[in-house]
């Protein structure tokens, strides 16, 4: 249920007006209202199809139990927990997925031995240009 009727203060003249939590002030009541069709298209917004649950109530990321389920998730998968540290914005993408993955970006994807190298870059915008023509030996 998206708003429970004791919420519903009145309808009146086309405005609604209803109860609500402000978490930041919880001893405070509240009401707001709003016009009808604004007040429709909010309470849409938390009504779900059939069949489809809340997914902050269930499952690995559920608010409640979040921290230990995935404490439990990283010590099967045998994963340590990220740290807090900011990435260096000078180190390369590559090196970072290779830190957290143990794999190379640089290896051939076909034949896993050899190592891609960077020849150019582009500029956002630019068109790659055609390569330089080939010099003939006479």
């Amino acid at each position: 249920m998206a708003i429970s009727n004791n919420r519903l203060v009145s309808f009146d003249d086309g405005h609604v007006t209803f109860r609500w939590k402000d978490y930041k002030h919880p001893a405070a009541p509240k009401t707001m209202t709003l016009e009808a069709d604004e007040f429709i298209r909010r309470f849409l917004l938390h009504v779900l199809p059939d069949g489809f649950k809340h997914i902050r109530s269930y499952g690995l990321l559920a608010n409640r139990h979040r921290t230990a389920k995935l404490a439990t998730c990283r010590r099967l998968l045998g994963v340590v927990a990220p740290t807090d540290q900011i990435p260096d914005p000078m180190q390369d993408y590559r090196d970072r997925y290779q830190r957290l993955t143990g794999k190379s970006l640089r290896d051939c994807p076909v034949c896993g031995k050899g190592h891609m190298v960077c020849i150019e870059t582009f500029l956002p915008g630019a068109l790659p240009r055609a390569p330089p023509p080939a010099h003939h030996v006479h």
